[in-house]
Parts: structure tokens; C-alpha cells; sequence
């Protein structure tokens, strides 16, 4: 990179310092599914397909949003080695603290954002054949 390239991705990283923490966060739950997973946790742990049945997700796509979500720490993977075996899915302390901030942002988003309904929010329905 030139002295001038990098003298201005200098600059840009400083004016947002500040919003780095947010972006950092935004970066852990970013995605919709991620959001759906989180959101159907909230009642306690789930195995996988139900999970998929709760998103609308297929499993490629619930997977992608799980790893990335337990690489975080905001869900906990647990195996139970019975036959046959069972993979349950549970908000970790930081994932149920991620909960009180969502809440958060739904009523901003009912407040500024564009009509929602007053139910609650559910999952997006698809028409997609199970994997």
C-alpha cells in the first residue's frame, strides 16, 4: 500500500474506533438466522431438527449459523453419546445475555423502523423440501 493508503485506513480506524466494540458484535450475530437461532433458544435447550423446524432453515444453513454461534460463545453444544445420539443447542450465559439486547432493539425497531406486527416475531417460512 502507498504512504497515502495507508495513512487514510489510519484515519478511518480511528473515527470509528468507538463503534468497533458494536461492530464486533453486529460481526457474532450479524446474519437473520443467527438471529432466528438465538431467538428460538430463548425458551431452553433444542436438538437440531427442531431447531430447523423452529427457522424454516436447511441444514446447511442452521449449521453455518450454529458453528459460527458456539465459535462465539453465545450457544453450547451438548452430545449425548446414548444410542441413539442426541445434539442439543443452548444459549450460553452471554447468548441469554444477548436476549435483554435484542429485546432492546425490537422495541427501537418497532419505535423507528417500518410497520411490524404486533405478534409475536416468528420465524420466515419457506417452501423449500427437507435436506
Amino acid at each position: 500500500m502507498s504512504a497515502e493508503t495507508d495513512s487514510r485506513q489510519n484515519e478511518i480506524e480511528t473515527q470509528n474506533a468507538s463503534a468497533c466494540p458494536v461492530i464486533e458484535a453486529i460481526e457474532q450475530i450479524g446474519t437473520p438466522w443467527r438471529m432466528n437461532v438465538i431467538y428460538a433458544l430463548k425458551e431452553g435447550e433444542t436438538r437440531f431438527n427442531e431447531l430447523k423446524r423452529a427457522t424454516g432453515a436447511r441444514s446447511k444453513t442452521l449449521s453455518d449459523a450454529l458453528d459460527v454461534l458456539v465459535e462465539n460463545d453465545i450457544v453450547v453444544r451438548r452430545m449425548e453419546e446414548d444410542a441413539p445420539v442426541a445434539v442439543y443447542y443452548g444459549l450460553t450465559t452471554k447468548g441469554e445475555a444477548l436476549l435483554d439486547v435484542l429485546s432492546d432493539l425490537d422495541e427501537w425497531a418497532r419505535d423507528w423502523g417500518e410497520e411490524v406486527p404486533d405478534e409475536t416475531i416468528s420465524a420466515p417460512t419457506t417452501t423449500e423440501t427437507a435436506d
